[in-house]
């Protein structure tokens, strides 16, 4: 049988599923059962299609619908079983030992209502308990494995900001600028899939677009839009052309592994105008703040309040991060196996920052007609400071 390379440690499995069982019991859950896809990888080793059961005590059972042997060879854990049905689940659980939970905790943030009123129905003497909170607060938190992880997903993330004036000529589509940016990085290891938990949103690689069209707005969660290939779309790169003297973003996610490292940076074949390069040293300025505050201990909301406070200030009120009414209201949001994880940088939020969370931080100005400029880099939170993970200069690269 095939033994997969990058299988999670046993130990880094085993470490998760008790920090789990912690925060049950802390929260009168006697068990909980992971059916969305990254939270199932992330506590066993394994996203073939099943439902992971975890106790607040004990063993948990892994029950695999579709692929049996691969979730074998993949997942560290000891109890996996092949299983047709999730009517069966009760009595699966029952036969290793655990007892139907009295409150059992679910996914409720992404689970569907069809699946909650199955699950209602297969444990009718239950109480349903949303879980969702407390796995989202445990993988905001980054073990030493994980944090490695991040660092090479970075390190590939500049090598393709490095690539850039290789591949990009005038004349050509932002679309097909991208399909070579997206070439060069399936063949350092991008898995090609960017996973995020919003429900209804959808990422292919990012946001590449140049010149005004990098201005367009969109339905997508974030400060940058773009025309895109077509109305179903409706976001990122598109047919327009890319010119001289024009900002051209490169907002670009690598994922390495299954973790994301979050990365924009900023071209133009030939010099910009003042007042666009003028806007991007004050998104830079925005970031070395935050940098400078941004402890174990600060309030996400407060260093949103702060950021927009400062881009106030230096005149950008009305396009720091998105132009006119539909700004959007954070500046920075938690990396991992998904793209739009804990912490967010965001408003009214009152999560502290701890030592591990990973933080993409984002200050950019849209500037309609013109185009966008700024920054963002993935950033570690240290004892002291926040750590930037991607290297790549965060200057503006004329070519």
């Amino acid at each position: 049988m095939i033994k997969y390379s990058r299988t999670t440690p046993e130990a880094e499995q085993q470490s998760r599923i008790l920090a789990l069982q912690q925060r049950l019991e802390k929260n009168d859950v006697d068990g909980v059962l992971i059916l969305q896809k990254v939270d199932m990888f992330y506590y066993s080793g394994t996203a073939q299609q099943g439902w992971l059961y975890i106790p607040v005590q004990g063993e948990p059972v892994l029950m695999i619908f579709k692929d049996f042997h691969r979730a074998r060879e993949e997942s560290g854990l000891q109890q996996v079983v092949c299983l047709v049905s999730p009517k069966e689940i009760p009595q699966t659980i029952a036969q290793f030992g655990c007892s139907i939970p009295k409150n059992l905790g679910l996914e409720l943030d992404v689970l569907s209502v069809n699946q909650y009123i199955l699950f209602q129905k297969i444990f009718s003497g239950s109480n349903m308990i949303d879980i969702s909170l407390q796995i989202r607060l445990q993988r905001a938190v980054k073990s030493d494995y994980e944090i490695d992880l991040m660092r090479k997903s970075s390190h590939m993330a500049d090598k393709v900001a490095a690539k850039v004036p290789d591949l990009i000529k005038e004349g050509m589509t932002e679309i097909e600028f991208a399909g070579l940016v997206e070439a060069y990085a399936r063949s350092l290891g991008h898995q090609g899939l960017v996973r995020m938990r919003m429900w209804d949103n959808d990422l292919f690689y990012g946001h590449i677009m140049a010149g005004p069209g990098a201005a367009v707005p969109s339905c997508f969660a974030s400060p940058t839009g773009g025309r895109g290939v077509n109305p179903s779309i409706a976001q990122g790169p598109g047919f327009d052309l890319i010119k001289r003297n024009e900002p051209i973003l490169v907002d670009y996610i690598f994922v390495l592994d299954g973790y994301i490292s979050d990365h924009t940076r900023i071209f133009s074949l030939g010099s910009l105008p003042d007042d666009l390069l003028k806007a991007h040293d004050a998104m830079l300025e925005i970031q070395d703040m935050v940098k400078q505050n941004a402890i174990p201990g600060s309030i996400t909301g407060d260093l949103y309040e702060m950021m927009i406070s400062m881009a106030e200030a230096k005149g950008y009120k009305d396009y720091f991060m998105g132009a006119g009414e539909r700004r959007i209201r954070f500046t920075g949001h938690g990396l991992g196996l998904e793209l739009d994880e804990f912490p967010f940088i965001a408003q009214g939020q009152k999560l502290a920052l701890e030592k591990g969370m990973i933080i993409a931080l984002e200050p950019k100005v849209v500037l309609p007609g013109k185009g966008v400029v700024g920054i963002e880099n993935s950033l570690l939170v240290t004892q002291n400071s926040l750590e930037s993970l991607t290297t790549f200069s965060d200057e503006i690269a004329i070519l």
